[in-house]
């Protein structure tokens, strides 16, 4: 009998327009894998049910006779089913509060669920991500942002050139804006107003790369954080370069007991540690914010410090890309996760409330936690390029067994959350969550 294998629709939000496979992905398993797939009928994928039965795929109204499904976000708790394996992010494993009603209702019906964020090799390296297009589309959002701020403030720029990520048809599209907009830039040079224009990176994992990339488009010079403190000073600088600095763990916190910094350490035990990046953040015009965080760690950017430094006046720093998108989080800022369709918001440190769209006084925030939705074909490609090696081999599998008999391949067993609707090993710890 054979295993139909499940592409379902995305309804968490009305603007998430990715697929986990591509018809070309489908066609492959189907052609190469002789996988049976069924692929659930939708009108706003950006894939078309025609692309996919084209491939050889069925198209259906649902999903009944599947018995491993694949979608990307998560899943509504009412069109669960029993004894299944389903394969999405699920935002459970920092206990999520959220979504502990959706994991019980798994475990009723003894499910099985495989997290893409847990699939990861030896060295605990995601395999199967779509960080890397959440940084390119937070990246050009930015750009565009920046240009809207800087009319606003008299600047009139080539950055109102641009468009917000989803606007665009492609990545190679918004390529081509930004690199003619970099071109000018080396041409005609920067306000001398605006100078030193700086942008800084917190982070340098996939999502920082992906909006490294697309900075890179500009007339970049790549600067260390100590540099950073000390450009203002030069009485010389050229009029047609973009900053470019990089923050790691040890630019961003310090021992609270002026211990020399360790990594490790920090990992592990970071109430030891406290934030020192508020020294250069004066020095910034525009901040992309691409790291992991949780509760244990410090804060980046306080309230109570955004209130301090507006007290002084209006700040070099003009936005904000919070791309990892932390609500209330590394950015304390961050009141609200963004709507694609409202993906900006200005944050009044006076009276610490938020306002849509761009104008008003304070920060602009960009803070839109789908971002790779907003460039879905090219984001559902990269992501199925990967996932297109582990849907055989998790089809195959006999999840009827004892969890240390199941095979798998390693990485995908470790993002094994539930078996039988069971917490496995690694993943009890959720426990205390539900």
């Amino acid at each position: 009998m054979s295993n139909f294998i499940g592409l379902r629709i995305e309804d968490k939000y009305e603007m998430e327009r990715r697929a986990p496979l591509t018809p070309s992905h489908v066609a492959r398993l189907i052609k190469q894998k002789k996988l049976d797939i069924v692929v659930q009928s939708s009108a706003k994928r950006v894939f078309k049910d025609e692309e996919y039965s084209q491939a050889g795929a069925e198209i259906s109204d649902d999903l009944k006779k599947c018995s491993v499904i694949f979608g990307v976000k998560e899943i509504p708790i009412s069109c669960f089913e029993p004894e299944k394996t389903y394969v999405f992010f699920a935002h459970v494993i920092k206990g999520q509060k959220y979504n502990m009603p959706m994991l019980k209702r798994m475990m009723e019906l003894k499910c099985n669920l495989i997290d893409y964020e847990r699939v990861v090799d030896e060295q605990g390296k995601r395999l199967i991500f779509f960080g890397h297009y959440a940084g390119m589309a937070g990246m050009i959002n930015s750009l565009w942002a920046l240009g809207l701020r800087l009319k606003d403030e008299g600047y009139p720029t080539n950055l109102t050139r641009l468009k917000q990520a989803r606007y665009y048809h492609s990545l190679k599209e918004a390529k081509d804006d930004i690199s003619g907009i970099g071109q000018l830039i080396a041409e005609n040079g920067i306000p001398h107003e605006l100078r030193p224009f700086v942008i800084g990176f917190t982070g340098y994992g996939n999502v920082s790369h992906g909006a490294q990339e697309i900075c890179g488009f500009l007339p970049i010079k790549e600067i260390s954080p100590e540099k950073l403190l000390s450009l203002h000073q030069r009485k010389k600088l050229p009029d047609n370069l973009v900053y470019k600095v990089i923050f790691k763990e040890e630019d961003l916190v310090e021992h609270i007991h002026g211990e020399p910094f360790d990594l490790h350490d920090y990992y592990a035990n970071p109430e030891n540690y406290r934030s020192k990046f508020e020294k250069y953040i004066t020095h910034l015009s525009v901040l992309i914010n691409c790291i992991y965080w949780d509760e244990r760690y410090p804060r980046l950017v306080t309230k109570a410090y955004l209130k301090k430094l507006y007290a002084k006046g209006q700040p070099r720093l003009t936005v904000i890309g919070d791309i990892s998108c932390d609500v209330g989080g590394s950015v304390e800022c961050n009141l609200k996760p963004a709507k694609i369709e409202e993906p900006l918001y200005v944050y009044d440190p006076k009276t610490e409330t938020i306002s849509n769209g761009h104008k008003g006084n304070g920060m602009l925030m960009m803070a839109v936690d789908i971002l790779p939705a907003e460039i879905p074909r090219d984001s559902s490609n990269g992501f199925g390029d990967i996932l297109v090696n582990f849907v055989k081999p998790i089809s195959d599998a006999d999840f009827s067994v004892h969890f240390d008999d199941i095979d798998l391949p390693r990485a995908i067993k470790k993002g094994l959350i539930l078996h039988q609707g069971q917490l496995t090993p690694e993943f009890k710890y959720i426990e205390q969550y539900l």
